[in-house]
């Protein structure tokens, strides 16, 4: 069974469809492989924050109500993708980030694909086109 790394732009997508989102497809077509058996998640302990993050902000911004942002986040977490500790990749993540001029915080996601011997698969073109030559991170548009 194949693994990837997902990072909280492509649980975004699963979360807050709206008609015409870009990539929306993609990411539910990940979320069904997962959810047939045929794909892995792993994900940093991170991701959990940054998903909680974006349901606040679409909440602020008034696209969900907060009942359907709860129901969204508490059915996110019922997945229980295995987790990796942020702490144990900050080595490895700041060594990304300053080799290639990227946050932290995405190189938390792509330590995590390094280390697990594994893909990032992001939604975020711009953090794709930077690293893929080099790393093992795959833009959701290209799967």
């Amino acid at each position: 069974m194949k693994t990837c790394v997902i990072d909280a732009s492509v649980a975004a997508k699963w979360v807050l469809p709206s008609p015409g989102e870009p990539l929306a497809r993609e990411a539910l077509k990940l979320l069904e492989d997962y959810a047939d058996g045929e794909l892995r998640f792993v994900v940093p302990d991170l991701f959990w924050a940054e998903c909680a993050n974006i349901l606040w902000k679409a909440v602020r911004q008034k696209r969900l109500r907060p009942a359907s942002a709860d129901s969204a986040l508490r059915a996110m977490r019922e997945r229980n993708f295995p987790t990796v500790s942020s702490h144990a990749l900050l080595i490895e993540a700041f060594a990304i980030a300053t080799a290639f001029d990227r946050a932290v915080y995405d190189s938390i996601y792509v330590a995590l694909a390094f280390t697990s011997n594994s893909q990032l698969v992001t939604a975020d073109e711009r953090l794709a086109n930077a690293l893929a030559a080099h790393l093992p991170v795959r833009w959701l548009g290209s799967l």
